[in-house]
């Protein structure tokens, strides 16, 4: 009987050793996320527009994380166009400033897309995605997701009844 205990023993302490390997290994897996940056220079541009619309003068600066200058480009008639130099890693901000306080944010995340509108729903979605842990694919898409006002009667999770096809236009 004693045996018998001391082997149950053995084995649950040494079933919490390997679980808790494996924890660590999920943890270290996890930590290594890929850099991303761009492979060569590119060029990202869009418009400008405050809640009164287009901006028809100013300053786009891209910037990184940590806010260092990487490029900047004058606001023509609300369109900019900012060349981003090759091993620029992401994500960088681009960013339109009104005064000291006032900014306007759009976060860069991939390095296949080139345009990018900075407007206060970028700007919202930005900062929802720094809050919830960085600017992340994963965080923008649930800012951009959060940000987004749908009449409930428009969700499918709510309100649903039978079948999907005749709720949108089937041919049920």
């Amino acid at each position: 009987m004693r045996r018998a205990i001391l082997v149950t023993v053995m084995l649950v302490s040494g079933g919490l050793a390997v679980t808790g390997c494996q924890q660590q290994q999920k943890t270290e897996k996890s930590a290594q996320v890929a850099v991303k940056k761009y492979a060569r220079a590119t060029t990202l541009e869009g418009r400008v527009n405050n809640d009164k619309g287009p901006v028809k003068a100013g300053r786009v600066e891209a910037i990184d994380e940590g806010g260092r200058l990487i490029a900047h480009v004058a606001v023509d008639n609300g369109h900019y166009s900012v060349d981003i130099p090759a091993d620029t890693v992401l994500p960088i901000l681009l960013t339109f400033s009104f005064g000291p306080e006032e900014k306007l944010i759009a976060a860069v995340v991939h390095d296949t897309i080139t345009q990018y509108d900075i407007n206060p729903s970028s700007t919202a979605i930005a900062k929802a995605a720094k809050a919830m842990g960085g600017y992340t694919h994963a965080n923008m898409t649930r800012a951009a997701a959060d940000t987004v006002h749908t009449p409930d009667a428009n969700k499918t999770t709510t309100g649903w009844r039978g079948d999907p096809t005749t709720q949108y236009g089937g041919w049920h």
